[in-house]
């Protein structure tokens, strides 16, 4: 049984410092404070069957439901806590946003016949790299709160692609589309799978592991992110 009185001492030499005011908690748990908590505003994506989410899927890949927890625009917060996330060895980020996102998604029909939980994978040099998939993350808390298991290794990402940053949505799906590879079919056979990844901008990257899943028979497919870029 932890002892308050030991995280108030462990406080006086190691301060826990929320990741964006940079202001002292007490919660050990917590990357933010309470106060930044509050001031991150949620979308209602998950609300609707048809939104800005889905509508960057029309034509291309169809979709049972889709939703972005938070709106990414340039120099927000969303954008240094995903920044601290892909680049700060701050894994729990995205952990703890997975299960904020996942309590709200519980609660919501369109997202409540998912079977499995499929992180968008990384290369592994990359993953080595960084020591961990941001997506991977995100999945694990999405997978506590929805009481829905998630699973790496079903998709693979067999070569080391390039920065996509500068170039168009076209550009982007054909510098990606042979990236990744189906492993395990079996599995995700008759299943309804939600992929999951940390920002969508064009959708290059989702549509490319979409494409491989739905060669599996019987496959449905449900997408989150953690932000959606707003053009």
């Amino acid at each position: 049984m932890k002892n308050p009185w030991w995280n108030d001492f462990l406080s006086l030499f190691f301060p826990l410092l929320c990741l964006l005011c940079r202001h002292n908690q007490r919660d050990r748990k917590q990357a933010l404070c309470l106060a930044c908590q509050a001031k991150l505003s949620p979308t209602d994506l998950h609300l609707h069957p048809e939104n800005e989410f889905t509508d960057r899927f029309i034509g291309r890949i169809q979709l049972e439901s889709a939703a972005a927890l938070y709106y990414f625009t340039k120099t927000s917060k969303i954008q240094t806590l995903l920044h601290l996330l892909k680049y700060g060895d701050r894994p729990m980020i995205g952990v703890q946003l997975g299960r904020s996102y996942g309590h709200l998604l519980k609660e919501q029909p369109l997202f409540s016949t998912i079977d499995l939980i499929i992180p968008v994978p990384l290369h592994p040099k990359r993953e080595r790299q960084r020591g961990y998939n941001q997506s991977t993350q995100f999945a694990i808390g999405l997978s506590e709160a929805l009481n829905v298991p998630y699973k790496e290794g079903i998709l693979e990402r067999r070569i080391y692609t390039p920065t996509q940053t500068g170039l168009n949505r076209v550009e982007r799906l054909e510098n990606v589309l042979p990236a990744f590879q189906l492993k395990e079919k079996e599995t995700i056979v008759g299943k309804h799978v939600l992929l999951v990844d940390d920002v969508l901008t064009t959708g290059a990257t989702l549509e490319a592991c979409a494409l491989q899943l739905l060669e599996v028979p019987n496959v449905k497919i449900s997408m989150a992110t953690i932000a959606i870029a707003m053009y």
